[in-house]
């Protein structure tokens, strides 16, 4: 899922879109804030379900939701569906009550509406010269009662999302996609379906790359390297972090970034796909497009997504000698 041009961080009412550009607007000042959101879980064609910000307007994945260190986020998660479902995040602080697991009666039976509280905070100095960690970080969210009492149907289903948590400063980017990688799918798609995201050539674009499923995964992005940090990028000229263009995505796992599209290699169509052979030959690969500055088509680019389409994605085997048969 792309967020265009544009970052949703959760408003006091509503999600509320802010430009993504430069620092955040929110500075010290606004710590501690609650803001609060309403989701609405609803069924998809093809007996898939999805979260949403507005009702008939549900996707997979969900919507990708952002807060600053300290702020607690509150969430009305109304169950527009006839089946038991919940919301579950990764990386932040919640009580007994908004688990979002049967294990603590924490779900939304058919056509109920229920709110789940999310807090985060800032680190802080610890006894004998320790810190803890505070909860910046990309993390995710989905549902853990649908199917299973670990929500192993609605993972299946489609019920799952991003969740930015950000320390006051940091760069906001100009366009920012989800990836999740859900045993032989990528966002619920095989190709050629598989999205393709765009940028235009120098834009700071942010991926957030999530793990579901049972099959351990890779992450690969062709042309872009990234430092493996919080972010992405280095702390400064003596940051020595390792740099990396590929990434194990596991399930339940997560971890974004960001590049400046085309930075070194200019603009093109580039490749993001699992490094785990038999899941790219069968279907686990996608197209990021980087245009021209002016947002014109690079020479080359629409032959290239035009082979991609063609492209035979039936699961190949593969032959110890590297080579491929049906």
């Amino acid at each position: 899922m792309r967020v265009s041009r544009r970052s949703m961080l959760a408003g006091t009412a509503a999600g509320v879109l802010v430009p993504a550009i430069g620092v955040g607007a929110d500075s010290a000042s606004a710590a501690g804030l609650t803001r609060k959101i309403t989701i609405y879980a609803e069924a998809l064609p093809g007996g898939l379900y999805g979260y949403g910000l507005e009702p008939g307007k549900a996707t997979i994945p969900g919507p990708l939701l952002e807060i600053y260190e300290a702020d607690t986020l509150e969430i009305e998660l109304v169950n527009r569906t006839d089946q038991r479902l919940s919301i579950h995040p990764h990386g932040v602080n919640y009580d007994t009550g908004s688990d979002g697991a049967p294990l603590n009666a924490s779900f939304n039976k058919p056509g109920e509406t229920r709110t789940y509280t999310w807090k985060t905070r800032n680190r802080y100095e610890a006894s004998g010269g320790f810190w803890m960690p505070g909860s910046a970080g990309y993390w995710h969210y989905h549902d853990h009662a649908m199917g299973t009492d670990h929500g192993t149907g609605g993972l299946a289903r489609g019920l799952y999302g991003g969740l930015i948590v950000r320390k006051r400063g940091d760069l906001l980017p100009s366009s920012q996609y989800t990836v999740v990688f859900n045993d032989m799918m990528i966002n619920h798609k095989m190709a050629p379906d598989t999205p393709m995201f765009e940028a235009r050539l120098g834009e700071r674009v942010e991926w957030v790359c999530i793990g579901h499923g049972s099959l351990p995964h890779t992450f690969h992005l062709h042309a872009h390297r990234w430092a493996d940090t919080r972010t992405g990028m280095l702390s400064g000229a003596a940051d020595n972090a390792q740099v990396v263009d590929n990434k194990n995505l596991d399930p339940g796992g997560s971890f974004g970034f960001q590049v400046i599209a085309g930075e070194g290699v200019g603009p093109g169509v580039w490749m993001y796909h699992c490094h785990v052979q038999s899941h790219s030959d069968g279907g686990m690969v996608g197209l990021f497009l980087v245009r021209n500055a002016d947002g014109s088509l690079p020479d080359g680019a629409q032959e290239a997504i035009d082979r991609f389409k063609e492209h035979g994605h039936a699961g190949h085997d593969m032959n110890p000698d590297g080579r491929t048969h049906a």
